[in-house]
C-alpha cells in the first residue's frame, strides 16, 4: 500500500508515546490518547488537506494547547476553527484558543486552508503536552 502524507501523520500520532521517565510532578498528555473525537477530527483533518506527497514547508510551533490541539487533535486549531475554517465539527464540545486564533489570521492572506496546508506542514516541536501536578 502506497501511503499519503496524511495517511503517515495519522500513523504517527496514533503511536505517539513518550519511552522515558519524567521528573516527579511532571505528566505527559497526548492531544489523541482517549480521545475518540479527537481522533476522528484529525483524521478527516489530515485526509482533507494532506492525502497527497507533495513537499511542505514544515513549521513547528510550541507544545499543545489545551483549548486547541488537546481537544481537536488538529495543531494550532480549536474548536472554532476547525468548525468554521475548515469544515469539520466535534459535537458537543466548543472551545477557544487564542493562538488558534492569530494562526488562522495568518493562514487568510495565503487564501485560505486549503491553499495553506497544500504548502505548508504545521505542528509542535513537541507534540505531547506536559502538566505539573500538584505533589
Amino acid at each position: 500500500m502506497n501511503e499519503n502524507f496524511g495517511d503517515k501523520i495519522i500513523a504517527f500520532k496514533r503511536k505517539l508515546k513518550l519511552d522515558s521517565s519524567l521528573p516527579l510532578g511532571v505528566g505527559v498528555l497526548n492531544p489523541l490518547a482517549d480521545n475518540g473525537q479527537a481522533i476522528e477530527a484529525s483524521s478527516k483533518f489530515n485526509r482533507k488537506y494532506y492525502s497527497d506527497n507533495c513537499k511542505r514547508i514544515m513549521t513547528l510551533g510550541i507544545t499543545p494547547g489545551r483549548f486547541g490541539t488537546r481537544v481537536t487533535g488538529v495543531p494550532f486549531t480549536d474548536t472554532k476553527r476547525l468548525k468554521e475554517k475548515c469544515g469539520t465539527i466535534i459535537k458537543g464540545i466548543e472551545t477557544y484558543e487564542p493562538f488558534a486564533a492569530f494562526v488562522y489570521k495568518v493562514i487568510a492572506p495565503f487564501g485560505g486552508t486549503k491553499e495553506f496546508y497544500s504548502k505548508f506542514y504545521i505542528n509542535s516541536a513537541c507534540p505531547l503536552g506536559f502538566t505539573i501536578k500538584s505533589i
